[in-house]
């Protein structure tokens, strides 16, 4: 006679491990198969519908960046205990791996339920956490594939709910999509796309455009935007709202942003060797570039390597990117300034406007985005938002660039409320290099 209990113990022990997420204690990626395995089998023969749903955290990764591993592992205990109070007993939900969650809704009674549960999974994880005396916020991207419309295997509908994900965070995040077969179409086209742009940046397919940034008292040339465009084989020009959203998803960025510095800093040296006056270059950093590690070394790099200088340049950033990790930024941006770069914030007025934040960053100028321009000459809503942006800047020694002014009416408006400076087609669509060097002709005589 030998007592097992212990063996039997152990055993039961090694396989929940093998089937449970560590961290959460919620079902694993092996035990989730399974489970949908058997779903799939029950409803196929009851005939009665199913749903997956893909559930990504929204912006988890700057939680995680800035306030360490620890919190972030318990904000993903404190997000696996609220899903779990989402669902009935015969609903599973697992981890899939990082901020990546996955949940089975079998025997529902319409495709449409699975709607409701969303839902309510969204609402639960935006409430408040309590983290280590921090308050936390998060929100989700959900995609949702039902059986048997969007697929009548797991494989199908686990790949089918992940393309809805994807929409879901395409449009705006903290929402849900359901599948529709227009989104594999799209994928397979993004897909392409992402594969053509890493070409590009070893094709020359990319190119530097510049618009001219005016002085409004003296109409004299202040500065010089530098704007990046992709002439695709097939596709021809195609605009950066288009492919930076893609670059920073696939990480091309980062690379593409150096090239952008580095042949902008090339132009500029050209310009001074051929005597031409450019006061300086404003070139756009991206968020994932602006949070990079060595973004002040390789940018020191690049300056010494083309000989420009650093007050040469100035950086515009948005307002999103001050406000995800405030220290972090103060510390980035403090280095630039350091180095002899102006800071700007462009697209102002869009974005979070954390006036509180505002004072404590190294800001030089702030652009009023063009939305707010568009109407000056008609709207009294966006009189009162242009006059007042240019007060508080001022107020707060910082310059106002205006964009997309494209009328005589909308510059003597900013003229009359002491707007230092304006782009736009009013004074000039943006321009190749060799078009730059024609107007710096025309105004040397």
């Amino acid at each position: 006679m030998h007592d097992t209990t212990e063996s039997k113990q152990a055993e039961a022990h090694i396989n929940y491990l093998a089937t449970h997420d560590v961290l959460t204690g919620l079902p694993n990626r092996l035990l989730l198969l399974d489970r949908i395995s058997q779903a799939l089998a029950f409803d196929r023969r009851s005939r009665t519908p199913a749903a997956v749903l893909f559930i990504d955290l929204d912006h988890f990764k700057v939680i995680n960046d800035s306030l360490g591993h620890d919190i972030g592992d318990l904000l993903l205990k404190e997000v696996a205990t609220r899903l779990q109070s989402c669902m009935r007993e015969e609903d599973t939900v697992a981890r899939q791996g990082g901020d990546e969650f996955i949940v089975l809704l079998p025997r529902i009674a319409h495709a449409r339920d699975a709607g409701i549960i969303a839902e309510k999974i969204l609402h639960v994880l935006a409430l408040p956490y309590q983290i280590n005396g921090k308050e936390l916020h998060i929100g989700a991207s959900i995609g949702i594939a039902s059986f048997p419309d969007d697929g009548q295997d797991m494989a199908t509908l686990l790949r089918n709910c992940d393309i809805a994900m994807y929409h879901a965070k395409g449009t705006g995040r903290n929402n849900y999509q359901f599948f529709a077969p227009e989104m594999n179409r799209q994928m397979a086209e993004k897909h392409a796309l992402g594969t053509d742009l890493r070409h590009a940046l070893t094709c020359n397919a990319l190119q530097l455009h510049f618009q001219p940034i005016v002085e409004i008292a003296s109409s004299r040339l202040a500065g010089i935007e530098v704007l990046l465009r992709w002439q695709h084989p097939r596709r021809g020009w195609i605009m950066p709202s288009t492919f930076i959203p893609l670059a920073e998803e696939n990480g091309m960025i980062v690379p593409i942003g150096e090239w952008v510095i580095r042949s902008a800093c090339r132009q500029l040296k050209t310009w001074y060797e051929q005597g031409y006056d450019v006061p300086y270059l404003a070139i756009n950093l991206s968020a994932r570039q602006f949070r990079h590690q060595s973004l002040q070394a390789d940018i020191a790099d690049i300056l010494n390597e083309t000989g420009v200088n650093a007050s040469c340049l100035k950086l515009e950033i948005t307002e999103s990117m001050l406000v995800q990790d405030v220290d972090k930024a103060i510390d980035t941006l403090t280095g630039l300034t350091e180095m002899g770069m102006e800071i700007s914030i462009d697209d102002f007025g869009t974005g979070y406007s954390s006036l509180s934040y505002l004072k404590r960053f190294p800001i030089n100028t702030l652009k009023i985005d063009r939305s707010f321009v568009h109407d000056i000459a008609t709207d009294t809503n966006d009189m009162a938002i242009v006059t007042a942006i240019i007060a508080m800047a001022h107020s707060l020694n910082m310059e106002v660039i205006a964009e997309g002014v494209e009328t005589d009416v909308q510059l003597s408006f900013l003229r009359e409320q002491g707007c230092d400076y304006y782009q736009g087609y009013h004074y000039s669509e943006p321009l190749t290099a060799t078009e730059v060097e024609v107007r710096l002709h025309q105004s040397t005589g």
